[in-house]
């Protein structure tokens, strides 16, 4: 009972607090300091100028330069952990840009004992992939991937 009433209050403060339309707002003039807001008419697509696409729906996706198996190689020769027999997977995400450079790198877990900026700086060394392609452009892709650490 208690939840259905905090429910009716919760639609009730919504409708009470909503924003609503005015009539009369055509008889304003606007001041010289207001800036006007650009009217954007309902069911208008406003395209980005650089939009980034996720690897699932893009027709060309990014690759490392000699595929998955050169990619494990890098890591495995770059990645120097400060702790011995430490094992597990770190997962990072970042964005590919139009010129294969990586971007925006971001850690989503990692193992503890500075493996989060250690990962960090084994993606800062990665050569340049080769790009991501939607509609024959090349595109921003944003990837993840783990990294196996043995």
């Amino acid at each position: 009972m208690k939840k259905l009433l905090i429910l009716i209050i919760i639609f009730c403060s919504q409708n009470i607090f909503s924003q609503t339309k005015t009539k009369d707002s055509s008889n304003k003039t606007p001041s010289k300091n207001t800036e006007e807001i650009p009217y954007i008419p309902i069911g208008v697509v406003v395209e980005e100028e650089n939009p980034v696409y996720n690897t699932a729906g893009i027709e060309v996706k990014p690759e490392f330069p000699g595929g998955v198996d050169a990619m494990n190689a890098f890591i495995k020769q770059n990645f120097k952990s400060s702790k011995e027999g430490l094992k597990g997977r770190i997962y990072a995400t970042f964005i590919i840009e139009k010129d294969g450079s990586l971007s925006d790198i971001k850690i989503l877990r990692d193992l503890g004992y500075e493996t989060g900026a250690e990962a960090i700086r084994v993606l800062k060394l990665f050569p340049k992939w080769n790009p991501g392609k939607q509609n024959n452009k090349i595109v921003r892709v944003l990837y993840s991937i783990p990294m196996t650490i043995n």
